[in-house]
């Protein structure tokens, strides 16, 4: 058996990956583990969990990936800093002292950190994928297209921030490249900084926000801080931007152009930001489409695949599929950095087997998962009250807390790869309640008020209340609802991020939606990611209890076991401390 290992660090979201032949078979964010929202840190817990679940050394691997190449990075930091002179000193004294003392060497870092967590013996096994192949590979081979046009955006890889591929058996082919700092994932960072998010982390609200504003900046914004081409070609106006000079994406032209002060964090969200939001919004969206017809265009293709973190903007990519209605669109789950690790090991595959298949990605639960004797010891140990119910009995007593409007933890079978909590790592309640929405967001998230949240509905109903076609079963694609029979789920522009969830795809959160339709004649639940602000999805039982312990939900279910709120001991409630995220 042939064993690649990916790697994704040191920037955010660091993560690790496991092919056997070409197959995924382990995946997972450090984040998980280490319970730090974005973690950046060299992956060794997820490295562990993936040499673990393989039954293997680290030297049983035939290579080790990285998902980006540090020295064109690094020159592409400093030709940035010497182009800006004597304006980019800024950026040059802050990053500069760091890329010395660490980054610049960072190849011998990995090997080190190798060595000490795993006793990997063989360096020459250390290989490096650039960072946009890792996104283009990521997406490319897990979709089970035979050919396929390959779209990937994000905020920048070593240069590049834009890029058109060819996907096809023979390999990947890079086609054209948008390169730094001409970039609309960066773009879109500049609008979350000034709207007083934190970048790389808030860019969903902005989304999410977007629907309370109206595009009164549009035109401001493409005359200004963005040049769009009818090609998909664009071009940023640097002098509004800070990031070429400093550590930060904007700059005070940035901020007079608009006529307001940047938002305090924790500062009220009046109109003006809506409108900011719903005007960024829409820029995207028409560079997403432009550069999804050019890819098509350039390609010939009647495929197309997206990765990247700008990939992870669902409302975009239902702009590129009704603007591309015959064409057939594959999104990585994962499309962050976070992905990055399976697509450097799948780059890698690729060009050193050609003549093997790798296997496509039919679902993201790839984490760790928790036998039943290991969930009980969890609970035990933290003094948990607890009832073990066969899964009929469970379903049926979990659907009725949830149809009389309790909010409901779901934590069942393996971790999801990637930020979408897809029925394995879940906060679940009844969408049909107006309330709800308001009651999730403030009592159970502590966050935001607008912040939307998506419906999981059974697969055979979706026609039912949503409009989409196609599959969505990762939540990447919005669909106008048809239906006014959910309110908790329809945002203000009558859309809703759907997942649809199939038997064969999830059969254990089936079951439940399934018991949920039988009572209510409704097949739809809430479903957000099981964590509160400022924190990662929960991994392990004992990470699910303190969630449940410390915010305001009322049943929790792991695996067989079912918890109530009010049976849990005092002294283990939880009084949460929360990081802006």
């Amino acid at each position: 058996m042939t064993y690649i290992l990916g790697i994704s660090a040191y920037f955010h979201d660091s993560s690790a990956c496991l092919l056997r032949d070409g197959e995924v078979i382990a995946a997972v964010q450090e984040e998980r583990f280490t319970r730090i929202k974005q973690d950046k840190s060299f992956p060794v817990h997820s490295i562990a969990f993936c040499l673990t679940k393989a039954g293997i050394t680290i030297d049983e691997c035939e290579a080790i990936v990285f998902f980006e190449k540090p020295f064109l990075k690094f020159e592409r930091i400093l030709e940035t800093a010497l182009r800006q002179a004597p304006m980019g000193f800024d950026l040059f004294r802050k990053a500069i002292p760091v890329w010395v003392k660490d980054k610049l060497f960072m190849k011998s870092g990995i090997l080190k950190a190798l060595k000490r967590h795993f006793k990997f013996s063989n360096s020459e096994k250390l290989k490096f994928s650039r960072h946009h192949m890792s996104h283009a590979a990521s997406a490319f081979w897990p979709s089970g297209f035979k050919e396929s046009a390959i779209l990937v955006a994000d905020g920048v890889g070593e240069w590049s921030s834009t890029s058109i591929c060819h996907g096809t058996k023979q390999g990947i082919e890079l086609i054209e490249d948008i390169e730094y700092p001409h970039s609309i994932g960066l773009f879109y960072s500049a609008i979350t900084r000034y709207l007083g998010f934190k970048v790389n982390s808030g860019e969903y609200k902005v989304m999410g926000l977007a629907p309370y504003g109206a595009p009164k900046y549009v035109d401001l914004m493409l005359s200004k801080l963005l040049q769009l081409e009818d090609d998909g070609s664009y071009h940023l106006n640097m002098k509004y931007f800070g990031f070429t000079r400093k550590l930060d994406a904007i700059n005070s032209k940035f901020i007079a152009l608009f006529r307001e002060p940047v938002r305090s964090p924790e500062d009220d969200i009046n109109q003006f930001h809506k409108d900011i939001a719903r005007s960024a919004q829409q820029v995207c969206e028409m560079a997403m489409v432009a550069l999804a017809k050019r890819a098509i265009a350039a390609t010939g293709s009647n495929n197309l695949c997206l990765s990247g973190g700008v990939a992870l903007n669902c409302v975009a990519n239902q702009r590129i599929k009704e603007a591309l209605p015959m064409v057939s669109i594959w999104v990585q789950p994962a499309s962050g950095d976070a992905g990055t690790a399976l697509g450097a090991a799948m780059a890698y595959h690729a060009s050193m087997f050609p003549n093997r298949a790798i296997k496509p990605t039919s679902h993201v639960f790839l984490g760790p998962d928790y036998e039943s004797k290991i969930i009980r010891d969890s609970l035990e140990n933290i003094n948990a009250k607890f009832d073990r119910m066969d899964r009929d009995a469970l379903d049926n007593i979990v659907s009725s807390h949830l149809s009389n409007q309790k909010i409901v933890g779901w934590f069942q079978g393996a971790a999801e790869f990637g930020p979408r909590a897809l029925g394995n790592r879940s906060i679940l309640a009844d969408p049909r309640n107006p309330a709800m929405q308001k009651d999730l967001n403030l009592k159970i998230k502590f966050r935001e008020g607008f912040r939307p949240f998506a419906p999981a509905i059974l697969d055979e109903h979706r026609n039912e209340y949503f409009s989409g076609k196609g599959k969505n079963e990762f939540m990447l694609f919005t669909e106008n609802c048809i239906s006014k029979d959910l309110p908790a789920t329809t945002h203000l522009d009558n859309s809703a991020r759907v997942q649809t969830v199939a038997e064969q795809s999830n059969q254990r959160f089936y079951s439940l939606l399934s018991a949920f339709y039988a009572k209510t004649k409704c097949p739809v639940l809430i479903n957000t990611s099981f964590n509160v602000r400022g924190e990662p999805p929960v991994l392990s039982p004992a990470d699910a209890y303190q969630c449940f312990m410390s915010c305001h939900m009322d049943v929790l279910v792991i695996g067989d076991f079912i918890l109530l709120k009010e049976d849990q001991p005092e002294e283990n409630r939880k009084i949460p401390n929360f990081e802006l995220d």
